[in-house]
């Protein structure tokens, strides 16, 4: 069984030493309460009922899953008991508004709760997760009567949240839904259709779960542009807020999946069940990318989470594995053989996960300073620069984190060698709980083609110098000597970065396929060297503290090797990515020859 524990003093360097989000809070008169000792209880509370509560239910729910008798769906042991301590902790509402019984705390610290609860048990968080998703929509899209009538019970944790996108037939082009939406009198619409992998659909751990669904409704636009999005509750609330009849809709069946066995993924069946437009007639896509979004960042979580987990048990296990001896002598002579964590190679695979894990990490608060800082905008010109970096860095963190994750995953198998093959040790599980984090809310070629397609080509290449711009000003601004060895090829890869975009940008104007064929390679250059301008600041602000005398010499230390590690070793994967998406696309489509 994998084991967990919260990693407290990363998320402080993190969140404060490197990104400043605890004076972010006290300048802005909405947090001036939320003091570093106030984020740190929370924070360690969370992590006391992630360790002790979630951690031991995550083998549970992967051995046991979901069953579906009757219509009902019944969560793992221990699932539905672990929610209501949850929800009784206040731990739904954090980022919630006021007005709905939310404690209108930052985004970026109700994050690191998600992050805790996520790496010690993904099948579990992901109930509660979703819900996230709903209240934003709703609140983003929602008349006043929906927001009154949904929002707080979604924000108490009463009820959960879904998201209904995909049918069986259309896979990720939703264009070709076939749900339908038909008008009652009295301003309500029946729902009929089937949806198809709905995470968390059905369960036994809330009295009611609120479903956003896409439908057609008669005579909308074909594709995309006829698609209206709706509010679907299992049971209808009456007027007054409380549970009425039990409305049209089940769940026909649970998926058999390879991984999360602890979440219940459905197909749900809506039968003539009602439901209320959400949001404008034929916009209903454009609203859920409210929803896709947030999903979107708490899948790059899923990445995070995988690697964290991977790496935390590979490091215990590489301390206390005997396995032959140091090539340069025994390390540990008085045993029968040298802890594996000694060989090079192993150091290696564990450095790559640490890597991952902490770039991971990085960059999903470096997402979040901008969601907290959009809300404190202080015109419409600031606010809609920060939504920018939020659109941009977005799908970059959804593929390439989930990317990583799952190798990281993998190494952690790796190192345990034949045993991490076994159940007992929970990293056959990670591998597979973290395979679904490149499917989820659009593949990796989907969030790459929404990257270099839309969010770079289309707009001319603005989003794309908004975001290199502050990691020029970086450069620029450290003149160190000592920081040379991070500066100069980071100072390297942005002009790079940029000429390659240019000349894809060239050769999609003659054939616009090109941009597909370079699309996945683009992104996960992008990537890497959004971790190298992360790991050169965490260098930085480490070589500070350490001249200063610190006490924590270790820690500071091992954030410049670790930074050095991803420089040497894994930074340099942008110079094959740069030959193989600047390839062209004759070597994948050419219709002269067919290599099948």
């Amino acid at each position: 069984m994998s084991q967990y524990k919260a990693p407290l003093r990363d998320l402080e360097f993190v969140r404060n030493e490197l990104l400043g989000l605890d004076s972010i809070y006290a300048n802005n008169p909405q947090w001036s309460e939320v003091s570093n000792d106030l984020s740190s209880a929370i924070l360690e509370e969370c992590a006391k009922f992630c360790e002790n509560v979630l951690a031991p239910l995550n083998s549970v729910g992967d051995k046991q899953g979901c069953t579906l008798k009757d219509g009902k769906v019944t969560t793992p042991d221990g699932f539905k008991e672990a929610y209501q301590q949850y929800i009784d902790g206040g731990w739904s509402s954090l980022d919630a508004p006021e007005e709905f019984g939310g404690q209108r705390l930052p985004k970026s610290l109700a994050l690191a709760v998600s992050e805790m609860a996520g790496t010690a048990n993904w099948s579990w968080s992901m109930y509660p997760g979703l819900s996230h998703g709903a209240c934003h929509t709703i609140t983003e899209h929602g008349t006043d009567e929906q927001k009154q009538k949904y929002l707080h019970k979604l924000t108490d944790g009463s009820w959960t949240g879904t998201m209904c996108l995909t049918e069986p037939h259309c896979g990720t082009d939703l264009g070709m839904l076939r749900t339908k939406a038909e008008p009652n009198d009295d301003g309500s619409y029946n729902i009929s259709g089937t949806k198809i992998f709905i995470s968390s659909g059905e369960h036994d751990m809330t009295e009611n779960i609120v479903h956003i669904v896409i439908a057609r409704l008669a005579g909308a636009p074909q594709g995309t542009k006829g698609i209206s999005l709706f509010i679907v509750p299992k049971f209808n609330v009456n007027d007054d807020g409380s549970i009425g009849e039990r409305n049209s809709l089940e769940c026909g069946s649970l998926e058999h999946k390879m991984g999360i066995h602890g979440n219940a993924t459905c197909v749900m069946n809506f039968d003539g069940a009602k439901g209320y437009l959400l949001g404008p007639e034929n916009r209903g896509l454009n609203c859920m990318f409210t929803f896709m979004n947030s999903a979107r960042i708490g899948t790059a979580m899923q990445g995070l989470a995988h690697a964290e987990l991977s790496y935390q048990n590979s490091l215990a296990y590489a301390k206390e594995r005997l396995q032959m001896r140091a090539l340069s002598g025994a390390k540990a002579p008085e045993k029968a053989a040298d802890p594996i964590i000694v060989h090079p190679d192993v150091r290696r695979m564990l450095l790559t996960q640490k890597a991952f894990s902490e770039g991971g990490r990085m960059l999903i608060y470096y997402i979040a300073l901008f969601d907290d800082m959009s809300q404190q905008a202080k015109d419409d010109e600031e606010k809609e620069r920060f939504e920018n970096l939020l659109a941009i860095l977005t799908p970059i963190a959804k593929a390439f984190m989930t990317e990583t994750g799952f190798e990281s995953a993998n190494l952690g198998l790796q190192i345990f060698g034949g045993h991490g093959y076994i159940q007992e040790w929970g990293m056959e599980q990670n591998v597979r709980d973290s395979r679904i984090s490149m499917l989820y809310e659009g593949t990796t070629g989907i969030q790459s083609l929404d990257l270099l397609g839309r969010k770079v080509i289309m707009t001319g290449g603005k989003l794309l110098q908004d975001l290199i711009s502050p990691i020029s000003e970086f450069c620029d601004n450290t003149t160190d000597e000592e920081m040379a060895e991070f500066i100069n090829p980071l100072k390297t890869l942005l002009a790079e970065w940029q000429t390659l975009t240019e000349q894809i940008g060239v050769s999609a104007m003659s054939n616009p396929e090109e941009i597909n064929a370079a699309c996945v390679d683009y992104l996960m250059y992008s990537g890497y060297v959004l971790y190298a301008f992360l790991f050169a600041r965490s260098a930085k602000i480490s070589k500070a503290k350490l001249a200063t005398g610190t006490t924590e010499q270790e820690f500071y230390d091992a954030k410049v090797y670790l930074a050095r590690f991803y420089f040497q070793r894994l930074l340099p994967r942008t110079a094959s990515l740069t030959l193989t998406m600047t390839s062209g696309v004759e070597n994948l489509l050419d219709d002269a020859v067919n290599p099948f």
